[in-house]
């Protein structure tokens, strides 16, 4: 019995060296010359078999069977970092797990400017442009619920980067920035929600920081009277068009975000204000005035009464 064990061993030893050869020739071995660059999506929890089976398609490997072998032997090194891949020479298995592995994408990051005022339908249009894996639609599903508090900035993105992540790295910066006003806002007798809220209409009805800290004003001395707010930037959120010059339809609109129908606060933010604006809602400029409006001169003008406003409509608007 132990010479047959002898023999055998003897005579299938040649064949398991000629395969370990064999699978190691295979692993260091690079696939034929890429017929051009390719971008290549590896998706959020595909399976190894599907991962090897699109590389294959793409002619990134020669070898699926080989790649999907290496993925298993590699699961306690790390799982595969979904994103898109950058191929542009033939690469063996070896460097292509690698790569899968460590997210190593051969891409670099995505340069994305949301600037002060965006609102998150912007937000997304810009997000699904500038990368293709997240769509409009995911984007606005995980960020709605935050419009106002997506810090509006520059931005730099992975090519893994979903609409999750991006949503809470602009929700890390927004409480980074707000974070030194939070005394602030304790002692100003106003939540910060209210903040927010008031800031995002002052990012639209105010080019200046001088200007805004007086609207900010403004609009806090209307609210504790219990005036309307008939702020008309609000008319772009509700239609989800850039100019908001209402028409006399739209002062009727049924909405909770009409400001000439409704007493108080929208309901949320109608946009995601930068610094700015924030400073200028915790720190707004106290006057009497109630009234303002930005004449044909591009200036604004201010009033203390309605009798103030209607002159200073007749006189500086078209």
């Amino acid at each position: 019995m132990v010479n047959f064990f002898k023999r055998y061993i003897s005579w299938i030893a040649p064949f398991v060296l000629a395969a370990f050869i064999l699978f190691g020739l295979l692993l260091v071995s690079a696939p034929p010359p890429l017929p051009h660059e390719q971008i290549v999506e590896i998706a959020q929890g595909m399976s190894a078999p599907q991962i090897a089976q699109k590389l294959f398609d793409e002619h990134i490997i020669a070898h699926p069977f080989v790649l999907r072998l290496a993925l298993r032997l590699s699961k306690g090194s790390g799982t595969v970092q979904a994103g898109a891949y950058r191929f542009d020479t033939p690469q063996n298995i070896v460097v292509v797990v690698y790569r899968l592995l460590r997210g190593a994408y051969g891409l670099p990051p995505t340069r994305i400017t949301f600037i002060e005022g965006v609102t998150v339908r912007e937000a997304a249009e810009q997000v699904a442009t500038a990368l293709p894996g997240v769509s409009a639609i995911d984007f606005m599903k995980e960020a709605l619920p935050y419009e106002g508090y997506l810090f509006p900035d520059t931005y730099f993105f992975t090519p893994s980067a979903t609409a999750a992540s991006i949503v809470a790295t602009m929700r890390a910066n927004f409480t980074a920035k707000i974070d030194p006003f939070m005394d602030d806002i304790a002692v100003s007798k106003h939540s910060l929600s209210d903040i927010v809220i008031v800031a995002s209409l002052v990012e639209k009805e105010a080019r200046t920081n001088v200007n805004r800290r007086i609207v900010a004003g403004i609009l806090w001395n209307r609210l504790a009277l219990g005036m309307p707010l008939q702020v008309d930037a609000v008319f772009g959120y509700i239609f989800n068009r850039d100019t908001y010059s209402p028409s006399a339809a739209d002062l009727r609109v049924d909405s909770p975000y009409n400001t000439y129908t409704h007493i108080g606060l929208p309901p949320t933010s109608i946009d995601n204000p930068g610094v700015d604006a924030l400073d200028a809602a915790i720190h707004p400029t106290k006057t009497n005035y109630l009234y303002y409006l930005t004449g044909k001169d591009d200036q604004m003008h201010y009033a203390t009464t309605y009798a103030g406003h209607q002159f200073n409509q007749r006189k500086y608007l078209p």
